[in-house]
């Protein structure tokens, strides 16, 4: 600019009118790429800034990426350092070769006697269960002397020694023979006996004491009837009615003589009777069922000389109870038991005998060596 000016000041004098124009012209064309230059400085500046920032932030990310990963790497050290020390430690506590051979032969040598061990109670618990078997049928058979001694239970006793019998048989030892030659015997010895039903026969006096109550005395008494009173005070012979009344309460004509003349049975005198008829049933009821025949015949007998002493022959009750109390009477209240002291005697014999069998071979070996 400052050259063109000198340019135009020179030719001013030779200059026409319109020359002035230009001038502005040329001052307008130059100042336009000035601004552009100034516009691009500008955006190639604040460019330059924008990278500038862009640098310095990715420098910093940088920089913390590597401040963590510096202290991830720290606590992998720390970490392998800590699991090294524990390994060491393990390694430490592990025993070693030489230990590991002999726990090997240890474990070796105890299977060894595991299998010894297992083999010899084996053995050992096929004898014991053939001894408790053998065992058993002994207490089996006292069982049986038990329920015959006591409650002369037949069906009992024939089971009891049947389940002994089935352990001998199950045995198979012929040396056993003896022994089950006396339980068969015994068996057979208890299966002929009559049956005897102890219950059944209790039962019975039980409903025979329940028919009491319809029995009759042998001569009835007497009773006034209740209006009887005012039918002899209305009378004109009323004194010697009721007179006559009162003496028939006290005094019986009997014309029958050849009949045993018995004195008449009052309320109270009826109720002793029949009481003393219930005990006497109620007794042979206990020697029923305790198996006391002595006892059980005297009180059906005491039983019968109360109904045919106090009581009418001829009434149909009485009848039938004085029947029932004579067939109660046939019935055997015991049975002859067997006696089972041989059979245990035999089985005993045959259990030393076992025993002194197998205790045998140790001694001839010994004698042996």
């Amino acid at each position: 600019m400052s050259e063109t000016a000198p340019q135009i000041s020179d030719q001013t004098p030779q200059a026409k009118p319109e020359q002035p124009s230009r001038p502005v012209a040329a001052k307008s064309k130059g100042s336009g790429p000035a601004w552009l230059a100034l516009l691009l400085a500008l955006a190639a500046l604040g460019a330059g800034g924008w990278s500038s920032w862009q640098l310095y932030q990715q420098r910093e990310q940088a920089q913390q990426q590597l401040a963590q990963m510096a202290q991830a790497a720290a606590a992998a050290r720390e970490e392998l350092q800590q699991s090294k020390s524990d390994i060491n430690q393990r390694l430490q506590g592990l025993p070693t070769a030489n230990a590991i051979a002999e726990q090997h032969d240890l474990l070796v040598s105890l299977q060894g006697e595991q299998q010894r061990l297992a083999q010899s109670l084996a053995g050992l618990l096929g004898k014991s269960r053939e001894d408790w078997r053998l065992a058993e049928a002994e207490h089996l058979l006292r069982l049986a002397m038990l329920r015959i001694s006591a409650l002369q239970d037949v069906d009992s006793a024939i089971a009891l020694v049947q389940g002994a019998d089935d352990i001998l048989r199950a045995q198979n030892d012929p040396q056993a023979f003896a022994a089950r030659g006396e339980l068969i015997k015994v068996l057979e010895a208890l299966r002929s006996l009559p049956q005897v039903d102890r219950s059944g026969l209790f039962l019975q006096l039980a409903a025979l004491r329940g028919q009491l109550d319809q029995l009759q005395m042998l001569t009835p008494e007497y009773i006034l009837p209740a209006d009887a009173p005012s039918i002899a005070s209305a009378s004109d012979g009323s004194r010697w009615d009721e007179l006559w009344q009162q003496l028939s309460r006290y005094v019986r004509l009997d014309l029958h003589a050849d009949q045993d003349i018995r004195p008449l049975l009052a309320g109270q005198s009826l109720a002793q009777v029949r009481l003393t008829l219930a005990l006497a049933l109620e007794q042979a009821q206990w020697g029923a069922l305790n198996g006391e025949p002595e006892v059980y015949r005297q009180a059906l007998a005491a039983a019968s000389d109360v109904l045919e002493t106090y009581f009418d022959r001829d009434n149909q009750a009485v009848q039938r109870m004085q029947t029932r109390i004579g067939e109660l009477s046939g019935q055997a209240v015991v049975a002859g038991m067997p006696p089972l002291d041989e059979a245990l005697r035999s089985l005993q014999a045959y259990l030393k005998q076992r025993e002194n069998g197998e205790r045998l071979p140790p001694a001839v070996e010994e004698g042996d060596q």
